[in-house]
């Protein structure tokens, strides 16, 4: 995921996964054989109570180079959406813009993301039950201008993990109070599924995560990934 000489971005939220990441990244760049640069970003979107002293004082007491973006997309998804109605969609959207935005300005070649395991697994049934689509997060992913590669040095570990790890660490943790919040998140609805499934048959995550590695096309639907259309039965040899 990480090559010598890389720039990069990693986006800090003050959750448990984003601090774990940073916390991470600086140990591996630490003793890593190769040399790359890490400069932490927070996009304070202003939310109401956002406490705006905790990130600055915590990565002053880390020395990790950063920058705060201040841009109000608390008010815009708020008075565009209609209540009622899940907040994620358009607020991942803006984020998203916002970052690739500040990755170009400070010259970033790759963006890392505290995305873990059992956000991939989420995704994929996600993008199943909502999207009609068999998709979820890679590990490793091209931006779709091109520009940027998005990291995920997280993927494969499990959110337990990293809640234990974030509690041992004593991070200052900044609980969502924007979608975070809202109870008919999709999901949250999936998250309690999954963590359903995990009660009664323990390990059941862990083989869903390990099937997005073990992908077979000819037995899937997409004509795209496999050339259904010429499939011929074998001709006998001569002789049989």
């Amino acid at each position: 995921m990480i090559q010598d000489g890389d720039r990069i971005m990693v986006c800090l939220s003050g959750g448990k996964d984003s601090y774990t990441l940073l916390d991470a990244l600086l140990s591996l760049q630490a003793r890593a054989p190769i040399q790359f640069e890490l400069i932490a970003v927070n996009l304070d979107q202003k939310q109401p109570g956002f406490p705006a002293d905790v990130l600055p004082n915590y990565l002053d007491s880390v020395g990790v180079t950063y920058r705060i973006v201040e841009e109000d997309t608390y008010s815009v998804v708020t008075r565009i959406v209609e209540e009622g109605k899940t907040l994620c969609g358009l607020c991942s959207r803006l984020r998203r813009g916002i970052l690739y935005r500040v990755a170009s300005e400070l010259g970033a070649t790759k963006i890392a993301l505290g995305h873990h395991r059992d956000d991939l697994v989420e995704t994929l049934f996600l993008n199943m039950f909502y999207g009609a689509r068999l998709k979820a997060m890679p590990p490793k992913l091209l931006s779709d201008n091109g520009r940027f590669v998005v990291i995920r040095p997280l993927a494969y570990c499990k959110e337990a993990d990293i809640a234990r790890y974030a509690e041992a660490r004593r991070f200052p943790i900044i609980p969502c109070n924007l979608c975070g919040s809202q109870e008919n998140l999709q999901r949250k609805k999936i998250k309690a599924m999954l963590e359903g499934w995990e009660r009664e048959d323990p390990g059941r995550t862990e083989r869903l995560f390990r099937s997005l590695q073990n992908v077979n096309p000819s037995h899937l639907a997409d004509t795209g990934l496999f050339d259904f259309k010429s499939l011929t039965p074998r001709r006998s040899l001569p002789g049989s």
